[in-house]
């Protein structure tokens, strides 16, 4: 074991928040309440790192070279200044920043959405022409089902009640699918945090 003073650490770190959670004593309580202010701390500062790297590292590095992607780091770059200014100057809260926040990301997660339906459609016709069995046609006709519901073409369906309850039907199995992969994730992160906890996963011994 290369750092046994990292891994006690971490392990006493996580059994006492661990144990203020199972055992709300005021003595854990007291000692949990600022580890998880520590942790939110730190996240913010490795996220803030992420963004300078992300800007100086990426990004200015962009505009010595020649090339077409200059043009793409210098908007990025005003972007970011922009929203920083305004986020300095009147603050997260606001509702004018909240505007102009929103006004970068909707068309950003329009777009994104919009790539994403047809990267999923030519997708399925892929694994139709390359798999000609039931799995590929399903999700072949899965794709073209729920891209005609949510297009909004079946808005008349709200006249119909059979129809109606039929598409709500269709609506939950998305739903469905993004609990099972919250509950993958959920349960990932549980096996992770076990095996740092007992010291079989050591990520923090460089």
């Amino acid at each position: 074991m290369k750092s046994p003073l990292s891994v006690l650490v971490a392990v006493l770190s996580g059994l006492l928040v661990l144990a203020g959670y199972f055992f709300p004593f005021p003595a854990l309580i007291a000692i949990r309440t600022p580890m998880l202010d520590w942790a939110v701390t730190l996240a913010g500062i490795a996220g803030l790192v992420a963004i300078i790297n992300l800007i100086v590292g990426v990004h200015l590095k962009r505009l010595r070279e020649a090339g077409s992607k200059r043009f793409f780091s210098v908007v990025v770059i005003i972007t970011f200044l922009i929203v920083a200014a305004f986020g300095f100057y009147l603050g997260p809260a606001d509702p004018n920043f909240q505007k102009v926040v929103t006004a970068i990301q909707t068309p950003i997660e329009t777009s994104l959405m919009a790539l994403l339906a047809i990267t999923l459609t030519y997708s399925s016709l892929k694994m139709l022409q390359r798999q000609r069995n039931w799995m590929g046609l399903v999700f072949f006709l899965s794709v073209i089902l729920f891209l005609v519901i949510n297009s909004g073409v079946l808005a008349f369906s709200a006249e119909i009640p059979l129809l109606q309850d039929l598409l709500s039907g269709f609506h939950h199995i998305p739903a469905a699918g993004a609990r099972g992969i919250l509950l993958g994730i959920a349960l990932g992160s549980l096996a992770t945090g076990v095996r740092i906890l007992i010291g079989s996963d050591k990520p923090y011994s460089g």
